[in-house]
């Protein structure tokens, strides 16, 4: 943990922010077949293949290439792209309200997340609090992804920011710890109260 008591914010977005989950489209296409949703993800859509999104592949790309691969599944794959909004049901509890008090005590905030650039375009519109942050950097569009530590960095070069000032949350034990080791103070988020108090523990909240 940094020495030096941090004064900004920077969050991940999907499940700190907003949940995410292919589970949640496939759930119903899948009409309840459990094993059948998992082995499609395991196997066809892959968490692999949606880090590729993430690091800047356009999704038109990224279908045509899987439908190739596994032309029955055509319809499943292009709904993961066409139906992305179905995988988000809403906010994470607690976590916009802790960003809006931080704003209301002029906490500088900023956001480091791995997002495809137009699917993030979509969430913003969605949720205002996304609009929130002093900067954001969204890895589709840098085509760099956590954990590599060149995202944190360019995330203080481009916002001036000092990695002992930052406190830097995510739900990824390998985000977090990367965030460590350019020097920034992480927390391992596992739901809002937990947060709260280490945000208070800091005198961020």
């Amino acid at each position: 943990m940094s020495k030096t008591t941090p004064s900004t914010v920077v969050f991940d977005i999907g499940q700190v922010l907003i949940e995410w989950d292919p589970r949640h489209l496939y759930r119903e296409l899948f009409d309840g077949y459990e094993d059948m949703m998992e082995e499609f993800l395991d196997t066809v859509c892959t968490s692999a293949w949606n880090l590729e999104q993430d690091r800047g592949r356009p999704w038109a790309e990224a279908v045509a290439l899987l439908t190739a691969e596994h032309p029955d599944c055509a319809e499943l794959i292009r709904a993961y792209d066409e139906q992305w909004e179905r995988m988000v049901p809403g906010p994470i509890a607690g976590t916009p309200e802790i960003l809006a008090e931080l704003k209301a005590r002029g906490v500088p905030v900023y956001a480091i997340t791995n997002f495809s650039a137009d699917k993030f375009e979509l969430a913003r519109k969605r949720f205002d609090f996304l609009n929130s942050f002093e900067g954001v950097i969204v890895s589709g569009t840098e085509r760099l992804v956590k954990p590599d530590p060149a995202i944190y960095r360019l995330l203080l070069d481009r916002y001036g920011l000092d990695a002992k000032d930052c406190f830097f949350i995510d739900d990824s034990v390998a985000n977090v710890e990367s965030a460590r080791s350019v020097g920034m103070t992480a927390h391992h988020f596992a739901g809002a109260e937990a947060l709260r108090q280490d945000l208070e523990g800091f005198g961020l909240l």
